[in-house]
């Protein structure tokens, strides 16, 4: 009965029209747009008091949207940031039933602390004592319903983008389905205690030799509603009065942080998807702690070298590279204006040469390639975005240790020593010179297959999928066009060949129709 209660609150008009609300300003936000139809976009607090007001599921949706800036200008990334995931604690009559659940033996623990240490949207956390071995543990406990709640959440989202479709153009649809896939696969992953114990595994096991320590599971306790793991001592990696007594301070910690990431993101593609600091602990040694599983992907590895690339083009200045390394991550299409891309280029690689640039002329800075961009064919793929909430973590550290931080010129040279090692090389050493030159004979009959190939007109041309899409959509439409011209056309001289003053009239008509067809066309263009 609960279940069903729960089911008619969360789909209730009025909760239904504050997604409808939130929709309609993502929508009008990332189109530039002043209203539609009798609606104008909320406010960033208006907006924020949205998100708040339908709970959980927005909240999260709310973290991936705030790394957007394709989609928000920065008063609504400011305040959409402010949004913290941390919630009231659950009533002790859902605690209890959610601890019955997990725990059907009560008497595992000799000390359960009913007050949770923290309180999210997802979960809580409890310190407890085992039994057994009296060790002290952590214990997650899912939220009571939330499963429901979150799967009820996608379902209502999904319905109003099928009503929205038809106002979207090609490229907004694409931009905004690509959100809600990332949130629905990462959200879906958070309500399941077992998933986040898989995660958690992998982990250790990938990263087993980074120098980074990870919580240790009790399987035999954890159930789909209880994840059991170590209690983990340390400090939060922002606490600014702890890490100044570390040997090495911030600039070692902020080392050993962009290590890790590095390799998560560009060594191994497969990576912590939610880096924030209460995430993040340093031990009493200095050790860095990564908490909180239950956000953990993968990035392609088509997706990770050409992010290589684009951090190796900007390095050395090539155009061609970083426009053919974004074009492979599907950020810019063959549509794109070269002389807007060169504009960019020539931003990115001022960022990249310039040792005056604080956090606040960056954040200008990328504000101002991304108006550039807005007139463009271009979108940001989860796996950029990821790549984003990382470097917003590493920037917003910086900034609180290091006046006019610049997180380019610090991080990156930790990138470039790096390249090498990510695309799986190994370096300009004699016996690559070695490998090279006994491969040169095979280069050699490579090339020459090519040039045959191109000559007989057998040669294949490999389009990556935003250029294939972009080919295949635009096709479609041209040939529409063309299926509508032909049919007024065709209408027309039907009813011009029946000779009537009725007929006359009905066939300038449809000419009329034709010609209005191919102003929209070209207006389009």
């Amino acid at each position: 009965m609960s279940r069903i209660l729960l089911f008619l609150r969360l789909c209730s008009p009025w909760r239904s029209y504050a997604i409808f609300r939130f929709l309609v300003t993502v929508f009008l936000l990332f189109r530039r747009k002043p209203r539609f139809l009798l609606w104008r976009p909320l406010s960033p607090d208006q907006l924020v008091s949205n998100i708040r007001s339908l709970g959980a599921s927005f909240l999260k949706l709310a973290q991936v949207l705030a790394t957007r800036a394709d989609f928000f200008d920065s008063a609504y990334l400011s305040a959409l940031r402010q949004l913290h995931d941390r919630m009231p604690a659950m009533t002790r009559t859902h605690q209890k039933k959610v601890f019955e659940r997990a725990f059907p033996d009560p008497g595992v623990f000799s000390s359960f602390e009913e007050t949770p240490l923290a309180s999210a949207s997802i979960g809580q956390v409890h310190k407890a004592i085992l039994k057994d071995s009296g060790e002290i543990l952590a214990v997650k406990l899912l939220r009571y319903n939330i499963q429901l709640q979150v799967r009820v959440d996608i379902l209502l989202l999904n319905i109003f983008l099928r009503l929205f479709q038809r106002l979207f153009t090609d490229q907004t649809r694409h931009s905004i389905e690509s959100v809600l896939r990332a949130f629905t696969q990462v959200i879906l992953q958070e309500v399941s205690m077992y998933q986040e114990l898989a995660n958690l595994e992998h982990f250790s096991q990938v990263y087993a030799d980074a120098g980074v320590r990870f919580p240790r599971p009790y399987k035999d306790y954890c159930s789909d509603v209880a994840l059991v793991m170590s209690f983990e001592e340390g400090f939060r990696v922002d606490d600014a009065a702890a890490v100044a007594q570390l040997q090495g301070g911030f600039e070692g910690l902020m080392r050993r942080l962009v290590l890790f990431y590095t390799e998560q993101m560009l060594v191994k593609g497969y990576f912590h998807a939610d880096p924030h600091p209460g995430n993040l602990l340093v031990s009493p040694a200095g050790e860095l702690i990564l908490l909180d599983f239950g956000m953990v992907s993968r990035i392609p590895n088509a997706m990770r070298q050409a992010m290589i690339y684009a951090v190796k083009a900007a390095y050395e200045r090539d155009f061609d590279m970083l426009v053919s390394a974004t074009r492979k991550m599907g950020i810019l299409t063959e549509e794109s204006d070269p002389r807007s891309l060169s504009a960019v280029a020539e931003s990115l690689f001022d960022i990249f040469d310039s040792d005056q640039l604080d956090a606040r002329s960056m954040q200008e800075l990328a504000f101002g390639i991304l108006n550039i961009l807005s007139d463009q064919p271009f979108k940001l793929p989860q796996d950029v975005i990821y790549v984003m909430r990382v470097s917003s973590l590493i920037e917003g550290l910086g900034t609180q240790y290091i006046e006019n931080f610049n997180g380019i010129k610090d991080i990156l040279p930790i990138l470039k020593q790096n390249l090498t090692r990510a695309l799986g090389e190994k370096g300009p050493t004699i016996d690559s010179f070695k490998h090279e030159l006994i491969q040169l004979p095979l280069t050699i009959t490579k090339a020459r297959r090519v040039i045959d190939l191109a000559d007989q007109g057998d040669l294949v041309v490999r389009m990556s999928t935003a250029d294939r899409r972009y080919l295949l959509d635009h096709l479609g439409r041209y040939l529409r066009t063309l299926g509508w011209l032909l049919f007024w056309l065709a209408l027309a001289f039907y009813f011009q060949r029946l000779q009537q003053q009725w007929s006359l009239y009905v066939s300038v008509g449809c000419l009329c129709a034709a010609a209005l067809l191919l102003l929209k066309r070209n207006r389009q263009q």
